[in-house]
């Protein structure tokens, strides 16, 4: 026999940012708890809104399976004295088990006998399993917790009501001293309390009393709300389908879409301003026509409730957006009476950090990089020139007044005033995008100039911080630190480069920072745990988006050279080759070398005189072709094969030769062959981390 068990969590409004994670949480968490007690159920389906989350388990066995469990008891010599009586062992065994010695078999276990009971143990019903159900609402994660009244726990709200039903049947719960019932709450101004008799009602019930609390039934219902005034109205919303949409789905529990209007005036300031405006502050879905070449002054929003008096809230929400806009063409008139040198004066006052200076002295510090780094990624002449133009003033509009309103909007703003101003579309765009990337698989930047300034201004962050000992520690970030990092690599990365070095692209842009003498010093101090630092954001990409095993990441990373793009192709090429045979015996007789060579010797010209054997010279003769192979070829792939097949000549080298002998000349050559060989291997990995 099955049932339906329904638990909702009655709760005060949870930020829209959490609910999506929390009902996922409990769809999960409540199958995991249904398999640890080995209950078998069908279909979990989750529901949410703002002010409830809730989980409704189909055909859920009404008890466990019975059980037939053969337990092992003491050994036969412990069982039984040898007379072949039972010992009080046996019978304490037996009794613990809810049996007697009548039900104690002996069989073998691993070479020995031992005393075994076969135990029946009856399955417990699903009513009173479900009991320890209210663990699973307390284990649920919220982006911050809080407290409230004199209680001592904490959770992301407080609970007001638990609604938990087994088919009719109450299932008895309290959490955080509120005590479960068949009773939920409609909407809070439309709605009344709502009994539910049994879980199939659940939706219906709600919805009667103006709660959608399936949310992907709520979002559909807001896109065809919105279409239908599309339609009406040949208007069109290309942002539609966007964060805003998830955002406005969660913070509604009953959504009905509306229209409203403002003065086409404000059309003259930036679309940029007025969607953000509209979008970040309102939550407005922005109008155009269907075309969409024109955006159009008229904005969709939702209310939180039903049709009634539709016409009141639209035009409440028109003059909120009004002031909104009044204020922005304010701003947009202002920032128009000043130059881009009139704002770059104003940053010079504005503080970075109290420990590193102001953003006009980082802005020079990177107009400073700007000037160097065609030496490591080949600039042409126009590209030199807009890379130094835009790194002179990138940082211009911080002290705007519509970025000091629109913070989201820095960078945005610096690239539509500087073509205001004059400034050609490649340094605008690399003003527009000089934050990108945002995050590990965020978009770049959309040009070479863009991607180049993007970099140094990360590349400046992370010498500063760390020059000013601002490391960061443990999970402790607050200067978003790790994700510039990842921003350099991926921005690296992008550039597809075969003769680039981290640690002297480093400690170029160290040299032209012109730190500090005492900052200097301790960045001399902290300059390899800053290469390790970026390099283990190349770490964290070769496992997430890779699946680059652990001891191949430590490999690639140990290599001689930092090139973070023969890095990470080759620990795609080890990846997959470490299942092989053949990987295994070449790794093996690579990390040979490098033991041997490890402490004495060094690469160099070897000499055929001092040779003894034919494998001494076949050897050489190859590492020399290797060496040939990894100068005209930049394929990873290309370079390890050709390592690969030296495999054979290493193993009949020594096979035939002695390395340590008495004769220092042949020693010393033989040593010497061994080091050029390790030397190009280290420069594609640090073999002795592979675990073979």
């Amino acid at each position: 026999m099955t049932q339906t068990f329904l638990l909702e969590v009655g709760i005060e409004d949870m930020p829209d940012n959490a609910i999506q994670s929390v009902e996922k949480q409990l769809i999960e968490k409540t199958k995991k708890f249904l398999d640890e007690h080995h209950l078998t159920y069908g279909a979990v389906e989750g529901f949410s809104t703002p002010r409830r989350f809730a989980v409704r388990v189909h055909d859920l066995d009404d008890k466990q399976p019975d059980e037939t469990l053969i337990v092992r008891g003491p050994a036969q010599r412990i069982a039984q004295d040898e007379e072949g009586n039972w010992t009080k062992a046996a019978v304490g065994f037996s009794k613990g088990q809810g049996g007697g010695v009548e039900d104690l078999i002996i069989k073998d276990d691993k070479g020995e006998p031992y005393v075994f009971i076969e135990k029946f143990v009856p399955g417990k019903e699903s009513a009173e399993l479900l009991q320890e159900i209210s663990t699973v609402i307390k284990k649920i994660e919220f982006p911050k917790l809080m407290k409230w009244g004199n209680t001592s726990y904490q959770y992301g709200r407080p609970v007001h009501w638990i609604l938990a039903l087994l088919d009719e049947e109450i299932l008895p719960l309290e959490v955080f001293d509120v005590n479960s019932s068949n009773k939920t709450t409609g909407h809070r101004f439309l709605g009344k309390e709502i009994e539910i008799n049994h879980p199939s009602e659940y939706l219906e019930k709600l919805e009667a009393e103006y709660v959608l609390a399936d949310r992907q039934a709520r979002q559909n219902l807001i896109v065809k709300q919105i279409n239908t005034l599309c339609e009406e109205n040949n208007w069109s919303v290309p942002n539609l389908h966007s964060d805003l949409l998830e955002e406005v789905t969660d913070l509604v529990e009953y959504p009905t879409a509306f229209y409203g209007s403002f003065d086409k005036d404000y059309l003259e300031i930036p679309t940029i301003v007025l969607e953000t405006s509209m979008i970040d502050h309102q939550r407005y879905f922005s109008v155009w026509s269907t075309d969409e070449n024109e955006l159009l002054a008229h904005f969709i929003s939702v209310r939180n409730g039903n049709e009634d008096y539709l016409e009141n809230v639209a035009n409440g929400n028109e003059k909120v957006l009004s002031a909104r806009l009044a204020d922005a063409k304010f701003f947009y008139d202002e920032d128009k009476k000043l130059s881009i040198e009139d704002y770059i004066e104003k940053l010079k006052v504005l503080d970075y950090h109290k420990d590193i200076g102001t953003i006009y002295d980082k802005q020079v510090r990177a107009h400073q990089m700007a000037e160097r780094i065609s030496d490591f990624f080949g600039l042409s002449e126009s590209e030199q020139s807009d890379l130094e133009r835009a790194s002179s003033i990138y940082k211009f509009d911080l002290v705007t007044q519509m970025v000091d309103e629109f913070t989201s909007l820095q960078g945005s703003i610096g690239a539509l005033y500087a073509a205001e101003r004059g400034e050609n579309e490649a340094v605008s765009m690399a003003i527009r995008d000089q934050y990108l990337p945002t995050s590990a698989k965020g978009p770049l930047p959309e040009t070479k100039v863009a991607q180049l300034l993007a970099l140094i201004d990360k590349v400046d962050s992370l010498i500063q911080f760390f020059s000013a000992d601002l490391i960061p520690t443990g999970s402790n970030d607050p200067y978003a630190l790790r994700r510039q990092a990842m921003g350099i690599i991926r921005l690296i990365l992008a550039f597809d480069l075969d003769q680039f070095d981290l640690a002297s692209f480093l400690d170029t842009m160290v040299e032209v920072s012109e730190l500090p003498a005492e900052r200097a010093d301790r960045l001399e101090d902290n300059i390899e745990v800053l290469v390790e630092f970026i390099l283990s954001r190349l770490e964290q990409m070769m496992q997430s988006e890779f699946g680059i095993s652990h001891d191949i990441r430590q490999a690639v990373l140990g290599m001689t050279e930092k090139n973070v793009h023969y890095m990470l192709e080759n620990a795609k090429v080890l990846e997959a080759h470490k299942d092989s045979e053949a990987f295994k015996n070449f790794v093996e007789s690579i990390t040979r070398i490098l033991n041997i060579t490890k402490n004495q010797g060094q690469p160099g010209s070897y000499s055929k005189e001092a040779m003894e054997t034919n494998s001494e010279l076949e050897l050489a003769q190859a590492i020399d072709s290797l060496e040939k192979v990894y100068i005209e070829s930049q394929s990873s792939e290309k370079r390890y094969e050709a390592m690969n097949s030296l495999s054979p000549l290493i193993d009949r080298f020594f096979e035939e030769n002695m390395i340590m002998v008495d004769e220092d000349a042949v020693k010393e050559n033989r040593l010497t062959i061994l080091h050029n060989l390790a030397k190009i291997a280290k420069s594609y990995a640090d073999f002795n981390q592979i675990v073979i």
